[in-house]
C-alpha cells in the first residue's frame, strides 16, 4: 500500500517549472502525463504522483519552512542525473550526491527548483 496519492509544489511560473520538471524527473523515468490548463501540470509513471499548480487562492506560491519532497531514484547515476540537471535548469545545489549514513546504502541528492521547493532524490541500492 502507498502512502501518498500524490504530493504538490506551487508555483510562480507555470512555464519555467513545467520545463524544469521536465527535464528533471525525466531523468528518474517520470513524465508529464497531465496539463492542467493554466492551472499546473501532473507528473507520473503511469499514476499520477507529483503535482505543480498555481496557488487555487490566488495568493503568490511560497515554500513550506522545513519541507522537502523526496524522489525514489532506481539508480545512483539516476541521483547524480537528476541533481546535475536540477542545477542546469536553474536549481540551486542544496546537498551534492553522495552516501547519506542514516540507512544502509542511502545515496541522495538535494536539490531547490526554481520556486524555491527542496528536493532530494535517494537510491538505497548497494553501489
Amino acid at each position: 500500500m502507498s502512502v501518498f496519492t500524490h504530493v504538490t509544489v506551487g508555483t510562480n511560473d507555470l512555464q519555467k517549472a513545467r520545463s524544469f520538471y521536465d527535464d528533471v524527473l525525466g531523468q528518474l523515468g517520470l513524465k508529464r502525463i497531465a496539463d492542467l490548463e493554466e492551472n499546473g501540470s501532473i507528473w507520473g509513471e503511469s499514476a499520477p504522483s507529483f503535482f505543480v499548480l498555481n496557488p487555487a487562492n490566488g495568493d503568490p506560491a511560497t515554500v513550506g519552512n522545513g519541507v522537502t519532497v523526496s524522489f525514489e531514484a532506481p539508480s545512483r547515476a539516476a541521483v547524480d542525473a537528476f541533481h546535475a540537471a536540477s542545477v542546469a535548469a536553474g536549481g540551486k545545489d542544496e546537498g551534492a550526491p553522495g552516501p547519506r549514513g542514516w540507512a544502509p546504502n542511502a545515496y541522495a541528492a538535494y536539490a531547490r527548483d526554481l520556486d524555491g521547493n527542496k528536493l532530494a532524490v535517494y537510491c538505497f541500492k548497494a553501489a
